[in-house]
């Protein structure tokens, strides 16, 4: 699943890893998400320490299908994804749930 950095403006543009402030937010949602369905699911990943308090800091669009309950899921490739990539349809194959549905993925900071 490819990443999109999400823009920074300012001087810390460069900054491959910054957190996303909520003027930038709202830059994001009045431009490159403007032509989501209002219903798309935001889905917040778990930090690589596990503390649930890491800054979002990137962003996908993929697929989400909840696993064992409504609040906890696996995320998956866009169809998309699949079609451009012979490695990732390899991997998912026929593993990807008919739950899945269009979501974006907040990566934290890390």
């Amino acid at each position: 699943m490819t990443g999109q950095q999400a823009p920074s403006p300012g001087p810390d543009s460069d900054a491959p890893d910054s957190p996303v402030t909520l003027a930038v937010l709202r830059d994001l949602v009045r431009t490159d998400w403007k032509h989501l369905p209002g219903d798309t699911l935001v889905v917040l990943s778990q930090d690589a320490e596990g503390n649930l308090f890491s800054p979002f800091s990137y962003y996908t669009r993929s697929r989400y299908a909840p696993t064992h309950t409504d609040r906890l899921g696996d995320v998956y490739p866009m169809p998309e994804e699949l079609k451009e990539d012979e490695d990732l349809r390899e991997l998912y194959a026929d593993r990807i749930p008919d739950t899945a549905v269009p979501a974006l993925v907040l990566f934290p900071l890390g």
